[in-house]
């Protein structure tokens, strides 16, 4: 198994490694915190450029999370279904960077 982990595709679940998982969480914990602080100073009517910028960071910090999980994801999960036959694979992920994209 790869540092990313390997895809269970009959059970739609992907076993991740402890420090891949532990990265991830940690930044979607301070994702999560920036949120609420948006909150904040949406309630403190706060300067509208302001939480702009804290919209712009929480939108990098995810993007940066979807990355991750994309690189994981076409290491592992896609390249074994390309390598078991399963080439539906490529439509669901090109549906999926779509959808990253927008």
């Amino acid at each position: 198994m790869s540092e990313q982990g390997h895809c269970c595709s009959s059970e739609r679940s992907t076993p991740r490694a402890d420090k891949i998982k532990a990265n991830m969480i940690s930044r979607l914990n301070r994702v999560e915190g920036q949120v609420r602080g948006i909150r904040g100073m949406v309630e403190k009517d706060v300067y509208c450029d302001d939480i702009l910028n804290q919209i712009a960071a929480v939108q990098s910090a995810l993007n940066a999370v979807g990355k991750i999980l994309l690189e994981g994801h076409m290491k592992s999960c896609v390249m074994e279904r390309i390598q078991q036959g399963d080439n539906e694979v490529i439509d669901e992920l090109l549906k999926t960077m779509n959808k990253l994209m927008k």
